[in-house]
């Protein structure tokens, strides 16, 4: 069986996340230690205790999901002598999560990745006023009616695809009044719901090209090596395993669309049967078994996903 691991992102952060896997496994704790000394910050207590609008805020939340990844990968590792390279024919993840999946497969050192993406949550941030961008979800539009909607609302405003999710859910991104528009012209294009998401700024378009710039100022003073396991990336949904080129796509990322339905696809025909979703949540879960043809799915995240996991290998 040829699997894919893949790693969530934004939306999966919730108060409690890590704590059942830091109190069952030392392996785990060492994550999250290590976390809170690269950020100079006790993100593991805000993780594990809240208040929920601090962990929700970019530049907290970010970091706070690569974290649960990355423990969960680590305790796979010394409790079950797991190697990923040995393992997976691939890894993704899904925007943030891009890092995550580097971060499993040994491009970045934790530390380097829990700082990026502290600094790509805060450069986001900064990007764009808070009000001025939105992002919303149209859902029951298949992705070229959803795009065709980002271009008739942008009217000299941007706005765009940013997220293709699969099964009908198209994320559009952009400036607050534009996104609006696309709601509306939704509901005449026969989605079957459309909704502005709770976030803090408009992720994945042109407005974000401040931070894509920051964040190749940040990538560049970083040791980026070459994954263990080829990464599917978002920006070309297909595999790279260069890092001068990932560096590239990282920076891209920023700005471009995060195309998972093809990168799922991608991932089937090249073989892949079973996807595993590392971390907290069971977003891409869902999302994959809208994409693929009867795929099988595993989500580990808990000390009991741990130890099932370990089972299957």
């Amino acid at each position: 069986m040829t699997r894919a691991f893949t790693f969530p992102g934004q939306g999966s952060q919730a108060v409690g996340m890590g704590r059942e896997l830091a109190e069952a496994f030392a392996s785990a704790r060492e994550v999250f230690g290590e976390v809170d000394e690269a950020l100079g910050q006790n993100l593991s207590k805000l993780m594990w205790e809240g208040p929920q609008e601090d962990l929700t805020l970019t530049e907290n939340a970010q970091p706070a999901i690569m974290a649960v990844s990355l423990a969960v990968i680590r305790t796979l590792e010394k409790e079950g002598n797991f190697a990923l390279a040995d393992k997976a024919a691939f890894v993704a993840g899904h925007s943030l999560g891009e890092y995550s999946a580097l971060a499993a497969a040994g491009s970045f050192s934790i530390a380097d990745t829990a700082r990026l993406l502290k600094r790509r949550g805060q450069a986001m941030q900064r990007a764009v006023p808070v009000g001025e961008g939105a992002m919303a979800a149209l859902l029951g539009l298949e992705f070229d009616q959803a795009a065709e909607v980002a271009s008739e609302a942008a009217q000299g405003d941007v706005c765009a695809a940013a997220n293709d999710n699969g099964g009908g859910q198209v994320v559009v991104s952009g400036a607050k009044a534009a996104v609006e528009r696309a709601i509306e012209i939704a509901k005449t294009k026969g989605a079957k719901r459309s909704m502005l998401l709770p976030v803090s700024a408009p992720f994945h378009c042109s407005l974000m090209q401040p931070a894509a710039d920051e964040m190749a100022e940040a990538l560049g003073g970083v040791d980026l090596r070459s994954p263990s396991v080829p990464l599917v990336a978002n920006v070309t949904a297909s595999r790279v395993a260069d890092p001068a080129t990932i560096r590239d796509l990282l920076v891209k990322q920023v700005t471009g669309m995060v195309r998972w339905r093809e990168s799922v696809l991608y991932m089937e025909a090249e073989g892949v049967s079973s996807f595993v979703e590392v971390g907290a949540g069971k977003a891409l879960s869902g999302m994959v078994k809208r994409i693929a043809k009867e795929p099988e799915i595993l989500s580990v995240g808990t000390p009991g996903d741990v130890e099932a996991f370990l089972k299957t290998i």
